[in-house]
């Protein structure tokens, strides 16, 4: 991990690359977000948000809004602790610009560097509004409690546009009781974390620079000094930002929202990946067409699919991919609530997160999971149970069919004589993309076992005898689970040639 963090100068350790990359005032910037969403209707303009005393922002209900503008809380002295490289580089940011006052006011809150309050013109801050599922009940409003978005940015030569956001930086009208402020040491570990799952080439979303707000005092179980990290991610939407438009019943916010998903965090419809061809979806669901344009229709009756199926089907995918993943390394986020899994498919809101140490499949690190729901053995079966209440949030849109665009469904919603077909249809197709995501799941986790072990090619039967022995033996003999495939690298096939050899 020390080739991942500095203590806030990438230039200071030999970096050759430290002159490249822009300012993080001139670094190109963007608020797509904030433009094809609606925002809070009591402060619908960046000026009616920052003109309020922050008092008057919440926290309180937000409905008919995705996201309110809020700027975060002065810091006193913040002090830069450690700044990823990896993350200026992908970014796009000088490595010296870490030492300049804009970079290091604008990762601790004190800087508002994209828009200018005499003209009231640029990009002003903003905090999400969403809901969801927290060990599977729901619990209602959250949103951004203490997360604050700051602007996108685009990489014109990737493609990639990242979202820099605030966590720890005060409340916001989604903080509920609490103060909208993080602790140091959950503060360290998210920004480690963040970086090392992207080392392992496991989809995360990122961690920028960690900031120690030395005045801050947070409690928590005790009284404990507050920080800020800097991260940002493709995308910073939830499925819990889709449960609770369905919750309140907002059909024109949920369409509107999977249109700009598709639309604006994916590349376009033409993206999307297209109904499976006939034959068992293990053969059939790994190497999926694409390029369907937003208006056809694939499939007949209860298996006519149209561009919101195909929109589900990707981020069940997606979701798929990075759970085989956590499995295959054996990370566990602890908490897999609705709120805390992305459409984009990443690991996101690091709460209590571990890798297993022994392997233990029925652990968990969170203390409060007292029945083990999100233990390492049941996190691909929680995804998908997530991803269920997200087909649910989606299911008019997709038991909609070929209809999906008539006037009187967008209006006015769905007749009662069309009901048990549309109800039918989004049921089916749901049960459907299920199985794709089991098989998805499955091939993705073949292949990076196949990986970890070292072997060159995957054989029929892999699944269910090698790789289950081996964490058969693992759980039998509480062996460590990331250091055996280090102490397998220590074996040279020479000493392998025979029988008597093997079972040495």
């Amino acid at each position: 991990m020390t080739a991942h963090l500095s203590n806030g100068s990438a230039a200071a350790n030999g970096d050759s690359s430290a002159s490249s990359g822009h300012s993080i005032k001139d670094l190109p910037k963007s608020n797509n977000f904030t433009s094809h969403l609606l925002p809070d209707p009591a402060f619908p303009t960046p000026s009616d948000s920052h003109k309020a005393p922050r008092e008057k922002l919440g926290p309180r209900l937000v409905k008919g809004a995705l996201y309110t503008y809020v700027r975060p809380e002065p810091t006193q002295e913040p002090e830069l602790l450690a700044v990823s490289p990896c993350a200026l580089e992908d970014l796009n940011i000088a490595s010296q610009e870490t030492e300049g006052e804009d970079f290091r006011e604008t990762v601790a809150g004190n800087k508002i560097i994209a828009w200018d309050e005499n003209t009231g013109e640029g990009i002003y801050p903003w905090a999400q509004c969403y809901g969801g599922y927290q060990f599977g009940q729901w619990a209602g409003q959250l949103g951004d409690g203490r997360a604050i978005s700051l602007f996108e940015i685009p990489n014109q030569e990737t493609k990639i546009r990242y979202e820099l956001q605030l966590k720890g930086a005060g409340r916001t009208p989604y903080s509920r009781f609490a103060d909208g402020k993080a602790v140091l040491r959950s503060s360290i570990r998210e920004f480690i974390v963040s970086e090392a799952l992207n080392a392992l080439k496991i989809p995360t979303t990122r961690a920028l620079s960690l900031t120690l707000a030395p005045h801050a005092r947070v409690r928590r179980e005790r009284t404990e000094p507050g920080a800020i990290v800097a991260r940002f991610a493709q995308s910073w939407l939830r499925i819990g930002t889709f449960d609770l438009l369905r919750a309140r019943g907002d059909r024109a916010l949920i369409r509107q929202l999977s249109t700009y998903v598709a639309e604006e965090v994916f590349p376009g419809w033409e993206s999307l990946p297209a109904l499976l061809p006939d034959g068992e979806p293990k053969d059939t669901a790994i190497s999926v067409q694409r390029g369907i344009t937003s208006q056809e229709i694939q499939g007949e009756a209860e298996n006519q699919e149209n561009r919101f199926t195909r929109l589900y089907r990707e981020i069940v995918r997606r979701n798929a991919r990075v759970v085989a993943s956590w499995q295959a390394y054996a990370f566990m986020n602890g908490v897999l609530n609705t709120d805390n899994t992305s459409i984009f498919g990443l690991s996101i809101d690091f709460g209590p997160f571990a890798f297993l140490d022994n392997f233990d499949p029925n652990y968990t690190p969170n203390h409060d999971d007292h029945s083990q729901r999100y233990s390492y053995r049941n996190q691909p079966s929680i995804i998908w149970w997530n991803l269920v209440r997200l087909g649910e949030a989606m299911g008019e849109l997709m038991g909609a069919g070929a209809r999906c665009d008539e006037t009187e469904f967008v209006e006015e919603g769905v007749r009662k004589d069309w009901v048990d077909e549309l109800v039918a249809r989004a049921e089916n197709l749901i049960q459907k993309i299920g199985e794709e995501y089991k098989a998805v799941f499955l091939a993705e986790y073949t292949r990076l076992m196949t990986a970890r072990l070292g072997l060159k090619e995957t054989k029929d039967g892999d699944f269910d005898t090698l790789f289950s022995g081996l964490l058969d033996s693992l759980e039998a003999l509480e062996l460590d689970f990331n250091h055996t495939f280090r102490k397998l690298c220590n074996i040279k096939m020479a000493d392998l040639e025979t029988e008597e050899q093997r079972k040495d």
